[in-house]
């Protein structure tokens, strides 16, 4: 167990280089491949053609979580991170409510807005420790 927690939670964090930049370029992506896919989705265009946005949008999504987690897994039981579930959630709804796809993706759009720019003491607030992370 003990194995486990240093992996997941070293002490001191551990720092991945060029890390905000890969943060920031995976981001671009991802708001590009996101807007393109929730407009395609508007305006009823084919979805055979919106199917490779979907996998880079995934794609980029995935390396913004591992930016999160390298330094601690701690990102995991925070507030940011459960805007992240919520909008998995949303998304994962889509094949089975596709008449309601459009309000489900802008949900998600909504909750991805409010979560990256809520403040820091409320993204970083751990409802596992039930206290603010600091860096």
């Amino acid at each position: 167990m003990r194995v486990l927690t240093a992996l997941l939670f070293p002490q001191p964090r551990r720092r991945l280089r060029h890390g905000r930049a890969l943060n920031i370029a995976a981001r671009t992506v991802h708001l590009a491949a996101t807007g393109t896919l929730l407009g395609g989705h508007v305006v009823a265009a084919d979805p055979g053609r919106l199917v490779p946005l979907v996998w880079v949008a995934v794609a980029t999504g995935a390396v913004m979580m591992a930016v999160e987690i390298y330094p601690t897994a701690h990102w995991a039981h925070q507030v940011c991170a459960l805007f992240v579930y919520a909008k998995l959630l949303l998304l994962g709804l889509v094949p089975f409510l596709w008449e309601h796809r459009v309000a489900l993706l802008l949900a998600a759009v909504a909750l991805a807005s409010v979560g990256s720019h809520a403040p820091r003491r409320v993204r970083h607030y751990s409802v596992w420790y039930r206290r603010v992370m600091a860096e």
